[in-house]
């Protein structure tokens, strides 16, 4: 093995032993990476790339969408939106067999769609769906798990935080991702109801059944999530629709949710002034993590790593599709252990240019890495995402949790097999744009 494969293999289990450890993500490829860098390029062009790599971060224009759309997220939150989501989707379709289960869901796609993030999703929808679950009689363990499910799609359904992300890294169309991400969230949807219709025939008595709700109370329902609506057509409409970027659609976003929040009397100077700070304090954490991820690049680059691997993949006798599958399946069992996004930072600067020279469409592999990254969230023994729900009910118990959500782990398996075998589900939508 010669010396820059010995340094590359080193640097990559360094990072992880420090994760391991609790040190921030930044530091950790960050440090490694002028280490790494240093050891092989000479420690002056190190030192270089230390100072000129932060300031071109925070400096690019494109990079302007993570705090518009972190804000514009952080002021949905606070405008009540995800209350009016679940008691509409409940009005609809809850009096069905696991309705109101299958209302959750609706509603976790339907907030999804305006906020960005899963962990915030199931968050949110933690205080306005579990309680009104189990005063109904649902099975809390069950209850908790359609939560954690739904919440996932925060990353999925554009506007996405982890899209960004990846649109940052590989520079690839951010327009397109968000696009090429509607479709297959409506397919977890529909995967995720599917899921509790088979559990409700296979015990009832989790699901009990809830009132029906009059026409008129369902029409006013609808009236009360027309700012949803407005926003998410204010969004993702005007960019497959090629009016704005995505920056401009930002931007766009957060006026809507400003003055929509405004309007109805939901948002207070206080409350504006708290989602500024909140949304200052979490973009200057992921730019913190960006840094140290084009930091690790630069590193990856010099190690002339993703083209050892890239070629050594290459030669597999499985063929490109067979190749996806063993990322795939890499993926799922590092994110059981690791936390998703720094799995991905990680190993994003290694994989795409593997997915490029195979001719694979990367955009298509975007939709797959989030897909998998969803099942990192909830799949034990990480599962942040059931760690924060057991620490936001307490009583439930994280066992309980974990039981609650391998059925939807389930039919996220079945999704991700779908999206490899039908690549035209990511990309009908993007192949359409204007």
């Amino acid at each position: 093995m010669d010396e820059q494969s010995l340094v590359a293999i080193i640097g990559c289990a360094a990072v992880l032993v420090l994760m391991f450890m609790r040190v921030q993500i930044a530091v950790c490829l960050g440090s490694v990476a002028f280490i790494g860098f240093g050891y092989l390029a000479g420690w002056e062009p190190a030192l270089g790339i230390l100072v000129d790599s932060p300031i071109r971060t925070v400096t690019n224009f494109n990079f302007a969408v993570i705090p518009l759309f972190v804000l514009m997220g952080t002021l949905v939150g606070t405008s009540g939106m995800s209350r009016e989501l679940f008691r509409a989707a409940n009005a609809w379709i809850g009096h069905l067999p696991g309705g109101m289960a299958m209302a959750t869901v609706a509603a976790c796609g339907g907030f999804a769609a305006i906020n960005g993030s899963s962990v915030a999703t199931a968050a949110t929808m933690t205080q306005v769906a579990l309680p009104e679950m189990r005063r109904a009689g649902y099975d809390s363990g069950l209850a908790a798990g359609v939560i954690a499910a739904g919440g996932t799609l925060g990353i999925l359904i554009p506007p996405s935080v982890m899209f960004i992300l990846y649109s940052i890294i590989t520079e690839e169309s951010l327009e397109q991702l968000f696009v090429a991400g509607i479709l297959p969230g409506l397919l977890a949807i529909t995967l995720y109801c599917t899921t509790v219709q088979v559990l409700y025939r296979v015990k009832r008595s989790w699901m009990p059944a809830t009132r029906r709700a009059d026409w008129i109370e369902r029409w006013k329902s609808l009236k009360d999530i027309w700012a949803t609506l407005l926003l998410f057509g204010l969004v993702v409409g005007s960019i497959y629709g090629g009016i704005v970027t995505v920056s401009e659609a930002a931007g766009l976003g957060v006026l809507g949710a400003l003055v929509i929040g405004i309007a109805r009397r939901r948002l207070t100077w206080a409350k504006i002034i708290e989602a500024l700070v909140d949304s200052l304090r979490t973009s200057a954490a992921i730019f913190f993590i960006l840094i140290g991820a084009f930091l690790f690049q630069y590193f990856l680059a010099v190690t002339q790593a993703p083209q050892r691997l890239g070629s050594a993949l290459s030669e597999l006798p499985i063929g490109p599709t067979g190749v996806v599958i063993l990322i795939m399946v890499f993926y799922i069992i590092a994110g059981m252990f690791v936390d998703g996004l720094a799995v991905v930072l990680l190993t994003i600067p290694i994989f795409h240019p593997v997915v490029i020279d195979l001719g694979l469409d990367p955009i298509w592999f975007g939709v797959l890495l989030v897909t998998t990254v969803e099942i990192g969230l909830i799949s034990p023994p990480i599962g942040i995402i059931c760690f924060v729900m057991n620490n936001m009910t307490g009583d439930i118990g994280l066992g309980r949790i974990f039981r609650g959500v391998l059925p939807f782990i389930g039919a996220d398996i079945v999704r991700l097999t779908l999206l490899v075998s039908f690549p035209g589900i990511s990309l009908y939508l993007v192949n359409t744009m204007t």
